[in-house]
């Protein structure tokens, strides 16, 4: 029942804000009846059906072909209506000065013309007189010796708005909001296509000894292998990596939106990593709407390690893997006891988990340093502050107590490939011991 009730609530907000966004882009630019409203009118309806469509056809089992119809033009229509919605809003105060503006200046142009029409009048009176005396007597049969001559004031009309006026400001606000939605959408868009930019953060690590100082670690995540970002986005992902020269590669999770049987061919890529330690992966929480078991084999076949709640010694030091916690569901969560309660805590130990809400079972077992994803930073401005909401960081780095945790922005996007404010990234993380 609360879902349907929140569902409900959801639908009614976006009927609202479409009705919104059209009536001020639409309703309020173009004439009743012309050929710009009915498109205008058609595309406010048929744009939000095609972002239903692209959710889902993803979950329904939809031939993939026509998933990737649906998904270009849904998907960034729902970041289009964001954008656009906030830059309407952001229209609704600039209306009112503007109209004030154009208003003042057709005041300033009413009182010069009004000024020139009363010197003109003052000019034509003696000649207006002459004529009215000479027509006087023949008027009133030449027997009349009236005078007064001036002619009588006429009470002026009240004023009347100007349609031409809120038509120009109602095209102007709203070309302008169009303007920058759209731009900000296509920016975006540039940003996730273009390919991650590759940070690097310095973590000195208690225990970590002289020997691996500046071991150096490809953090991942987040790619989303899906309808939209395929093969030549692996390709991008992998050639960056690549050419940080890693030691060893860690994929965070949410490598695919799909099954195997759609996207292998997009994965196959990731066997062309290069790390002199190897590639490890632990699922995401997409990885189980995906079919978790069937990619975790894939991934083995391209040359990846799983970390099944799993732990492995490299370089003088543990590292560790867990499940997401969407595994819960299948009976396949997060076992920290079995990655790590038998593990000699002096040594040093770097953990992949997924989610950043798990920091507080690595503190408990005394993890060294956590690397995550699933943010996304927020992905779409304002997004982050929803996103500060469930989880401990959104982004980068903080400690924990004695266990620090880093959280990448991922290299790929979920829904909408758009990125504001929060640019795609692998980041690479240099291990320094305290020894050095």
């Amino acid at each position: 029942m609360v879902f349907v009730l929140v569902a409900v609530a959801v639908l009614a907000l976006l009927a609202g804000v479409h009705r919104y966004v059209w009536r001020r882009l639409i309703g309020d630019t173009t004439e009743k009846g012309g050929l710009a409203r009915r498109a205008g009118t058609v595309a406010a309806f048929v744009l939000p059906l095609l972002t239903v469509g692209a959710f889902v056809s993803s979950r329904s089992g939809v031939p993939f072909p026509v998933q990737q119809v649906l998904a270009w033009p849904g998907y960034l229509w729902l970041a289009a209506l964001l954008y656009l919605t906030l830059a309407l809003l952001v229209g609704e105060a600039v209306r009112p000065l503007l109209r004030r503006l154009l208003a003042r200046r057709a005041a300033a142009s009413g009182a010069t013309t009004a000024q020139e029409a009363e010197e003109a009048a003052q000019e034509a009176a003696p000649v207006a007189q002459v004529a009215a005396a000479a027509a006087e007597p023949a008027a009133t049969g030449g027997g009349s010796t009236r005078t007064d001559l001036a002619p009588a004031a006429e009470t002026p009309a009240p004023p009347v708005a100007d349609p031409s006026r809120r038509l120009f400001v109602a095209r102007a606000v709203g070309g302008a909001a169009a303007l920058a939605g759209l731009g900000t959408v296509g920016y975006g868009t540039y940003g996730v296509l273009r390919g991650p930019r590759t940070k690097r953060i310095t973590v000195p690590l208690a225990g970590l000894p002289r020997s691996a100082h500046g071991f150096r670690i490809a953090v991942v995540s987040d790619i989303h292998l899906g309808p939209i970002l395929g093969r030549a986005h692996t390709r991008r992902v992998v050639d960056a990596i690549n050419a940080t020269g890693p030691d060893l590669v860690a994929v965070v999770g949410d490598l695919v939106d799909g099954s195997v049987a759609d996207l292998g061919p997009a994965a196959e890529p990731l066997a062309g990593l290069e790390a002199r330690h190897g590639s490890y992966f632990v699922t995401g929480n997409h990885e189980y709407f995906s079919g978790a078991a069937e990619w975790v084999d894939h991934v083995r076949e391209l040359g990846l390690h799983p970390l099944e709640n799993a732990r492995v010694e490299i370089a003088g030091f543990d590292l560790a893997g867990v499940n997401d916690v969407a595994g819960e569901s299948e009976g396949q969560g997060p076992d920290f006891a079995r990655a790590l309660g038998d593990r000699d805590r002096s040594r040093a130990s770097v953990l992949l988990a997924h989610q950043p809400v798990v920091i507080d079972e690595a503190v408990e077992y005394g993890v060294g340093l956590q690397l995550s994803g699933h943010t996304h930073g927020g992905q779409l401005w304002p997004g982050n502050l929803v996103a500060e909401l469930a989880n401990p960081t959104v982004a980068g780095y903080e400690r924990y107590g004695d266990t620090q945790l880093y959280v990448s922005r991922g290299a790929g996007a979920w829904g909408p490939p758009v990125r504001v404010g929060a640019p795609s990234d692998i980041t690479v993380v240099e291990l320094a011991s305290p020894q050095a």
